[in-house]
């Protein structure tokens, strides 16, 4: 009993200490407890250090410069957080329109699988005609090209069927001019003395 009612009484006594000692604490002990709070980025523990300190200390210099610099990195802090979450608000409302936007890209893709098989179609056919146009251009063209040719030479002979027109043979004459080539001759080497080793190095 004795026992319970000493470690009460130290409890009692440590309790009521702690403002005592507080008081007993010089400005610059709140201080560097704030400060070594403040490097250790514990913002909430360092301003009751301050705060305790400028309730004893009020006139302080230190105590007050250290407690407007807290404040001000609790308010950017405050502000940071503010930043994050209306910017966390943004990307969720975008993500949200995209996502949206693509259901309705694919409901749309959906409704017509048909509508895309027919353009498809029609732009394939629009490929076919326009190559075909240009067929026929090229071989008017070419056709227009010979008949002047002709004209202007004033030999205009029936082709039968199996053998060459004069122009096509002289025009198969001169593609073969450029193709050939001169026979070269190659100068006789002394014949090599056999019984002579090759050098081997």
């Amino acid at each position: 009993m004795k026992l319970r009612l000493l470690i009460s009484l130290n409890l009692l006594l440590l309790w009521s200490w702690q403002p005592a000692r507080a008081q007993l604490m010089s400005a610059d002990d709140f201080f560097h407890r704030g400060a070594q709070s403040y490097i250790t980025n514990n913002i909430p523990k360092a301003q009751e250090a301050v705060d305790m300190g400028l309730k004893f200390h009020p006139e302080d210099e230190k105590l007050k410069k250290l407690d407007a610099l807290l404040k001000q990195q609790s308010q950017q802090q405050q502000q940071q957080q503010q930043q994050n979450q209306s910017q966390q608000q943004k990307d969720k409302q975008q993500s949200q329109s995209q996502k949206s936007d693509s259901q309705k890209d694919q409901s749309s893709s959906k409704d017509s699988p048909d509508q895309k098989k027919q353009d498809e179609q029609k732009q394939k056919e629009a490929e076919q005609k326009k190559a075909d146009q240009e067929k026929q251009q090229e071989a008017q063209k070419s056709s227009a090209d010979k008949s002047k040719d002709e004209q202007q030479k004033g030999e205009v002979e029936p082709a039968t069927p199996g053998q060459m027109t004069p122009e096509e043979a002289k025009r198969l004459l001169d593609a073969q001019k450029g193709n050939e080539q001169l026979l070269q001759m190659k100068p006789e080497n002394k014949p090599r003395d056999r019984q002579r080793p090759a050098k081997d190095w």
